[in-house]
């Protein structure tokens, strides 16, 4: 699976897009600590996190189709610069007395309007070097897993940074990162390459227009689900064992299972088609949700939670190899960038909704009820639109045959 690295011009895009990308990772965190630190308020520090991850969302198909239509250079170096500057701000600002508190929500949302779609910019990179396929999907599988690292690896840096220095030194971090990243990315043969189509796209050309494209994130929708339920499901499990340190490793259970998942499927030769495939996973993580919910030992609990994780990033590797099947060139950053945003969707609407349910019933419901709304959301998949997208022949061309 890691031979993807060594065709031409990979590493040179894939290396620099994870340190831009790992600004998403660093970004709340910093941001949080900032504004508290700032303001002494936690709840002036939520509401600026809520607005830069708010932002964030509503803006990321627009975001998308910029990049789509000027090319990765000229959009995505203007949207680094613009978070960038962003998140300088912030730091000059927390470090000053007597600001307005209006002044870190506008400037939470400008990072948050403004965030650089480097994930779905590499994948669009992938589709380049590779070819359809195994070979494509072992690429989307390295960059997911290389994603989920971060999250994990991001927060850990950012603290230590913050506790060794200050909280608005953590802004400058973040910002170094998200510029110079995409910098070096898009400096790269392979970035320079997709230089947009230089309109604005075609209706008919829309992500969302595309036959079967709004059912398979329906199906990614109910997998979000899972997700958020799972992040706040966990600890409320260890509260309930009198185990809170055991929150930390119940989620990590989780990741690791998505990681090892990911891993898994990368490695796989697959026969069946992508629809079958986004079935099976999707159903096969409800089913697993269903299970856990009865789980009451807390050694079970985070076998069960982990089982759970191992379906959630191949079924979000298989919609980025539908989106790229099924979707024409010329949107094609803004539909991966849809999957990704119906899977976030899924898991905030999620975590809101089991936090009530976990006070009043505890995570076993909260568990059950998502797995059966996954399994539902499964049924969506669209079978028949699908079929055109069938197993390609075993051939994973040589590095030195990619141009």
């Amino acid at each position: 699976m890691l031979a993807v690295l060594l065709l031409p011009g990979a590493l040179r895009a894939f290396l620099p897009a994870l340190i831009g990308r790992s600004a998403l990772a660093m970004g709340g965190l910093a941001l949080l600590l900032a504004v508290q630190d700032s303001t002494g308020s936690y709840t002036q520090a939520g509401f600026a996190t809520a607005v830069f991850g708010i932002a964030n969302v509503i803006a990321a198909p627009w975001r998308a189709r910029a990049v789509d239509r000027f090319g990765q250079r000229t959009a995505l170096t203007t949207m680094a610069s613009s978070q960038a500057a962003g998140f300088i701000a912030l730091a000059l600002i927390t470090a000053t007395d007597g600001v307005a508190a209006i002044w870190f929500l506008v400037l939470s949302a400008v990072v948050g309007l403004t965030a650089p779609p480097l994930g779905a910019a590499m994948r669009m990179v992938w589709a380049s070097l590779t070819t359809a396929g195994d070979q494509r999907t072992k690429a989307f599988s390295v960059d997911a897993i290389c994603e989920d690292l971060l999250y994990v690896v991001g927060p850990v840096i950012i603290t230590a940074v913050i506790v060794a220095t200050s909280p608005n030194i953590g802004l400058w971090v973040t910002a170094t990162a998200v510029f110079l990243g995409t910098a070096a990315m898009t400096s790269s043969a392979s970035s320079r390459a997709l230089r947009g189509t230089g309109r604005s796209g075609v209706r008919g050309d829309r992500p969302l227009r595309q036959p079967g494209f709004v059912r398979v994130l329906i199906v990614l929708l109910g997998a979000g689900g899972v997700l958020g339920v799972a992040e706040i499901a966990a600890p409320a499990v260890a509260a309930q064992h009198d185990a809170v340190a055991a929150s930390g490793w119940l989620l990590a259970a989780f990741s690791g299972g998505s990681a090892l998942g990911g891993f898994l499927y990368g490695q796989l030769n697959l026969k069946t088609g992508a629809g079958k495939r986004l079935f099976a996973l999707c159903i096969s993580m409800g089913l697993a949700a269903v299970v856990v919910s009865q789980l009451d030992a807390l050694g079970l609990f985070a076998a069960g939670i982990a089982l759970v994780g191992l379906f959630l990033t191949p079924s979000l590797i298989t919609g980025y190899v539908i989106a790229d099947a099924i979707v024409p060139e010329t949107s094609q950053t803004e539909a991966s960038t849809w999957i990704n945003t119906s899977l976030n969707l899924g898991a905030s609407l999620a975590s809101a909704a089991a936090g009530i349910i976990i006070d009043r019933s505890g995570a076993w419901l909260a568990l059950l009820l998502v797995g059966v709304i996954a399994l539902a959301c499964a049924s969506a998949v669209p079978f028949t639109q699908l079929r055109k997208i069938e197993p390609h022949p075993d051939h994973t061309p040589d590095c030195c045959e990619q141009g």
